[in-house]
């Protein structure tokens, strides 16, 4: 299945100003021609558009554009034909038709970008990065995705294996030349170098960075009923996102909204006013809101600055102890009843911010302490979760080759090639059919 020709639509359905439909395989010129019509009767010239018209029969479908990429030179290092149509489901999907009628299948989800893989144009991390690229929803994830693209992360298990190689080298020495090097002497030389690669492979797995940057922040807004939480996100989303009444508890569920600050997103979570409560609605809206506390990167505890602290707020203040929480103090609109300094005992190393959701120049803070909270570094090594996992594996492997070599060299090397094998299924210098599989289904058709 990977010397056939292949045809899929490569652009997003609807209606849009231009749709592509890509082939690639050893016949994509004869099945571009068998559809094309160029206007001039002229060869094909390699990576140049050529205007004319695609045809069933003597009827023209579409006036259009193509595009023929010769192997090498092509995203799948095989030949490859693009016709760039004018952008409409019924027009995109009857040139497919066409395409398949003349010798092209369709491809199956991410085929284009595995036959790239497996012709050697990138590996597998980068192949990956294609589909992070593609849904990278801030400027942060943008970076990331370019990062591992441009060979960020196979830059760094590469060095990180040649290493390891190294240090099996060492290893195999000792145990095939017993009377040159002894495994006390091959110890001593190999601990150090075994643990600084452990360290550095940790390093790089910094899950909840990763997550950060792929996938955004996440903010809970917490607190009693109508102390102006959702006012709070309305405000900061720029539109009424919740409903807003004087009545307690309007809010019985979680409210969600996006926004974009610093080039990370942010998820915001209106949570129900957490409160005692008989009503068994409210009660399940109480039971959502402490799980989506516990979960969220940040919790915003919102008070009502116009009112002395109540029971209800000292409750959920204890149950706040340990997480990563701002006190943000609503209201502030309003005669203080709750200062900041009162408020800075409450919830002690918590920062304590004072903002009116009915003024936007005072959320000016709250967005510069969201901000600094999905602040991680720009180009993380590792931030896809497959490659995370492997790299894990990769380290605790080390670590036990490192407890090993002091019971015999052997069990060390055992130890050292497991890791060497999980390195190696991140960049897919060695893989099994079934994790490609998996890979590549959660690509688009056309890429």
């Amino acid at each position: 299945m990977t010397h056939d020709t292949i045809a899929a639509i490569a652009t997003a359905p609807g209606q849009g100003g231009v749709s592509i439909v890509r082939i690639s395989g050893t016949e994509a010129e004869q099945v571009l021609l068998r559809v094309f019509r160029p206007a001039k009767a002229a060869p094909l010239t390699s990576h140049m558009l050529t205007y004319g018209h695609v045809m069933d029969g003597d009827e023209t479908i579409d006036e259009c554009m193509a595009v023929l990429m010769r192997a090498p030179r092509s995203y799948t290092r095989e030949d490859v034909a693009e016709l760039q149509l004018h952008g409409g489901g019924y027009t995109c999907q009857r040139v497919l038709e066409k395409c398949l009628q003349s010798g092209a299948r369709l491809a199956q989800p991410g085929e284009f970008t595995r036959r790239a893989f497996l012709n050697g144009r990138i590996d597998l991390s980068q192949a990956e990065a294609v589909m992070s690229l593609i849904a990278a929803q801030g400027d942060r994830a943008h970076q990331a995705a370019m990062h591992q693209l441009q060979g960020g992360a196979s830059s760094f298990i590469r060095q990180a294996a040649d290493e390891l190689y190294a240090i099996q080298a060492g290893a195999a020495a000792c145990i095939d030349y017993p009377e040159e090097i002894s495994e006390e002497e091959a110890a001593n030389d190999l601990l150090p170098r075994i643990e600084r690669l452990a360290e550095t492979i940790e390093n790089a797995c910094n899950e909840k960075a990763a997550r950060i940057i792929t996938s955004g922040l996440t903010v809970a807004l917490c607190g009693r009923p109508n102390v102006g939480k959702s006012s709070l996100l309305n405000a900061l989303l720029g539109e009424d996102r919740a409903i807003v009444t004087a009545i307690p508890g309007t809010t019985r569920d979680m409210i969600t909204g996006e926004m974009l600050l610093g080039g990370s997103v942010i998820h915001l979570i209106d949570t129900a006013g957490l409160h005692a409560t008989n009503d068994p609605v409210e009660q399940l809206g109480v039971a959502r809101a402490e799980a989506a506390i516990r979960q969220a990167d940040a919790v915003l505890m919102v008070l009502d600055a116009g009112m002395p602290l109540t029971d209800e707020d000292r409750d959920l203040l204890g149950k706040l102890q340990g997480l990563n929480c701002a006190l943000v103090l609503n209201k502030s609109d309003l005669p203080a009843a709750l200062t900041t300094e009162a408020a800075a005992k409450l919830l002690p190393g918590a920062p304590v911010i004072s903002v009116s959701a009915h003024d936007a120049a005072s959320l000016t803070a709250l967005k510069d302490y969201l901000r600094q909270q999905a602040a991680v570094a720009d180009h993380l090594t590792l931030t896809q979760p497959r490659h995370l996992e492997a790299a894990r594996r990769a380290a605790a492997h080390l670590r036990q080759a490192a407890q090993s070599l002091a019971l015999a060299i052997d069990f060390a090397a055992v130890d050292l090639q497991a890791a060497q094998l999980a390195l190696s299924e991140i960049t897919g210098d060695q893989v099994e059919e079934k994790l490609l599989d998996k890979v590549f289904s959660q690509f688009c058709v056309g890429k």
